[in-house]
């Protein structure tokens, strides 16, 4: 190597304590010349540093300027390993390791697949990740410090460890990759750090890793080292998620608010409190509310800035893993609340990042969203697409999750959402639909499916978009499940209409029908429709407390019986008549007064009959599966059904769903049947209301051989107002092989969510 001259190695000293140097390992480290080995160290305000090699030979160093020091070992053929011994005038030599001596933690193929957008481990070469060597001085423990910023003049790494002085540790720049990084010896663990970037406008800016795996706790903006310890216990949920359908499953989810669930919870604590109530409770699955880290708390989630990182607020990601842990050793599911469409524009997380748009669009007609005042992501571009196939396998994979509900994927998909004429850009065909979102949510659904087998994708689509939940090989968006959000506008009006009004209002519940099977549907009552001035679930039924918490009943078995999953936000399931609130715990004292304890029990009935019968979600998605007894009392504001497990209906459980919204008791009415013998009442939610008529609960009736409701049997049952009946046939015993044989069955008849190969990345128009 010819030696540089010293001309060149003060301009590159002036450089690099300036923060403009984009090699600093160029100049600084270890360096063979034709007279030795050349150690030249940055430690600027030293005193003095000597240099001890492996061999004990000790050099002094001399100031070369700036805080650079050096030294030749005058004979020395080959690189050697090394520690410095630096005196900061506090009268001690302090042994430290060189990060400039240390090769790329970046391979070649890991630079090759960021940059092709291919990398789905990407956390596994960006970010902080510590490192431990082997060699003659002993091993070194340090963390490598790497991140994407293609535009950045230069990037030094700053944190707790080096006084947050960018002088300390400047990063190098890999080929043409865009990629920083940096090995910091000595870096463990816990310690807090950002990155300064000079960006392409010549401004120095401190910024968050955009791939923290932990984070300060807000609103503090750091990012923090993280080295996971937790050793998962689930090993048995994995293996049967592994070899399950969520689709032909059972799915009863309870949404959750982690911040005001129950105030002042840690995530260990939540392991404790929330997975004994919602085991309790007998939901299939809990979905939370965005956890990954975000500065505003009443942004709920929504408007994140650490994608790889869960909260601080309620602990560290191993302890969010212990409570992941919890639930799945609980037999309950977890699914997160992902958004990948928007991002706040805060200027020390992605904004901006290396000075000019990058995470986001560059053209404010598609990089800004006029209703939540943030930016988008560019979708097109393959780094960025990447980062958020990635994110969604980070959570999948590292945390064990079951599923990822997609937030506002109607915002994704539509150039012109929430946009007038001329605030939009077309698309290349002149077109509204956003192509490079379309394979952004196609890309990131398949490679779930196909990495994470016996996990589901849940879409909050508003709109009547084709396909959500079709496969990407015919074009779908691969989803597994699509929030239905007709059939929860629909429900919700009619709830709130006088019963005596109800009759006028009949289509709004069975209109759904007429569309229940384009899809793969979820049913949700959610956080949204019981916020900003929406009223509580109860308070959306008109009449005094008695017949609001009667009509929740009803409505909640109606809930339970009709094709698709189901999600009940917090708080609904004893009908919290308060508005829900993020800064504050839900009314827990609720549960000491009768009327809503008989709500909560009846949630825990609906979810035990709703386990034990797989009429009521075997067949969600096939119309063999569901059939209209009577669909047209528009006067008695009655509504009956049976669903069915069996697509053939030859055998197989069979449950019938009879539900009064109007408020006049119904002695006696005939309710067809498909089979004869002996039907049980498996559920009458009269019998919850402590003022009400004797539950029918239990009571086993004969099934006449006479024609009723198209159906060739019949029974004859009491129907209280605004109440809900289930029945059942007698059996002896539930053959379990038969059970399973029919799912089976169903998994052969309802489509596959995704395509398992990732279609080619969508080309920016």
């Amino acid at each position: 190597m010819t030696p540089t001259p010293e001309n060149e190695v003060g301009g590159a000293i002036s450089a690099l304590i300036q923060g403009r140097h984009q090699q600093p390992h160029d100049l600084l480290g270890q360096h063979l010349e034709p007279n030795g080995l050349r150690i030249r160290a940055l430690r600027p305000m030293a005193s003095s540093v000597r240099v001890r090699f492996a061999d004990g030979e000790e050099l002094p160093l001399e100031h070369e300027a700036e805080g650079v020091w050096s030294a030749v070992r005058e004979g020395a053929t080959e690189t050697m390993d090394y520690r410095l011994l630096v005196d900061w005038g506090d009268g001690y030599e302090h042994v430290q390791d060189d990060p400039y001596r240390f090769a790329p933690t970046l391979g070649q193929v890991d630079l090759h697949l960021v940059n092709e957008g291919r990398h789905e481990q990407l956390w596994n070469v960006l970010g902080a990740r510590v490192h431990e060597y082997a060699g003659p001085l002993g091993p070194v423990r340090g963390t490598s410090f790497a991140v994407w910023a293609p535009r950045a003049k230069a990037v030094r790494v700053i944190g707790d460890f080096n006084g947050w002085d960018g002088r300390m540790h400047p990063m190098r720049l890999i080929g043409s990759s865009g990629v920083w990084e940096l090995f910091v010896p000595g870096v463990e663990a816990g310690a807090t750090y950002k990155y300064e970037i000079r960006g392409a406008d010549d401004v120095v800016r401190a910024k968050a890793d955009p791939m923290a795996r932990r984070t300060q706790a807000p609103p503090e903006t750091g990012s923090v080292v993280e080295e996971s310890r937790h050793e998962w216990g689930d090993a048995a949920w994995m293996e049967r998620r592994a070899q399950s359908n969520p689709h032909t499953g059972p799915m009863s989810v309870y949404e959750v608010h982690l911040g005001s669930w129950r105030q002042g919870l840690s995530y260990r604590e939540l392991a404790e409190h929330l997975v004994n109530y919602v085991r309790d409770l007998g939901f299939t699955h809990v979905e939370f509310l965005p956890v990954m880290e975000h500065p505003y708390g009443p942004s709920w989630g929504y408007q994140v800035t650490g994608y790889y990182a869960p909260t601080a607020r309620f602990g560290t990601p191993d302890e969010f893993k212990y409570l992941v842990d919890a639930l799945h050793q609980a037999g309950i599911g977890v699914i997160l609340d992902w958004v990948p469409g928007h991002f706040p524009r805060d200027d020390w997380a992605l904004a901006r990042f290396d000075g000019l748009p990058l995470y986001e669009h560059p053209d404010p007609r598609r990089g800004d969203q006029p209703d939540w005042g943030t930016h988008i992501f560019d979708f097109g571009r393959l780094e960025v697409r990447n980062f958020l196939v990635a994110n969604a396998l980070y959570w999948l994979e590292e945390f064990h999750v079951d599923g990822l509900r997609v937030d506002a994927v109607a915002s994704m998909l539509y150039l012109d959402y929430s946009r007038k004429d001329g605030e939009w850009l077309p698309n290349v065909h002149g077109g509204r639909e956003h192509l490079e979102a379309i394979g952004l949510l196609q890309e990131t659904n398949a490679t779930a499916y196909k990495r994470v087998p016996g996990i589901v994708t849940v879409a909050e689509e508003s709109t009547s978009w084709p396909g959500v939940t079709k496969p990407t090989s015919g074009g779908g968006l691969g989803f597994g499940l699509k929030w239905n959000m007709g059939w929860m506008n629909d429900s919700l009006r009619y709830l709130h209409e006088r019963p005596i009004d109800r009759q006028f209002h009949h289509h709004l519940l069975t209109f759904a029908l007429m569309y229940a099977y384009s899809e793969n549907y979820l049913l949700p009552i959610s956080h949204d429709e019981v916020v900003h001035g929406k009223g509580s679930l109860v308070n959306k039924a008109p009449g005094n407390r008695t017949e609001q918490l009667a009509t929740v009943r009803a409505f909640l078995a109606y809930m339970w019986a009709h094709p698709g999953k189901q999600l009940l936000f917090m708080g609904c399931e004893f009908a919290q008549p308060s508005e829900w609130a993020d800064g504050r715990s839900l009314d827990w004292w609720l549960l000491d007064q009768p009327a809503h304890y008989r709500v909560h029990n009846l949630v825990k009935e609906l979810n035990r009959i709703y386990r034990e019968h797989p009429a009521l979600w075997a067949l969600d998605s096939v119309p063999a599966g569901f059939e209209w007894l009577d669909a047209d009392d528009n006067s008695g504001n009655t509504y009956s059904f049976v669903r069915f497990a069996d697509p053939i209906r030859q055998s197989g459980d069979v449950v019938a769903c009879v539900v009064n919204f109007g408020g006049e008791d119904k002695e006696w009415i005939r309710v067809g049947l498909p089979r004869g013998g002996q039907w049980r009442v498996i559920l009458d939610t009269s019998g919850y209301d402590q003022h009400g008529s004797p539950s029918q609960a239990d009571v086993v009736l004969d099934a006449v051989q006479e024609p009723w409701n198209n159906q060739p049997f019949h029974v004859t049952v009491r129907l209280a107002g605004l109440s809900a009946l289930y029945l059942a046939p007698v059996v002896d015993e539930v053959v379990e092989e038969v059970v399973e044989e029919v799912v089976d069955d169903v998994a052969e008849v309802v489509e596959a969510p995704a395509e398992v190969t990732p279609p080619p990345p969508a080309t920016t128009g």
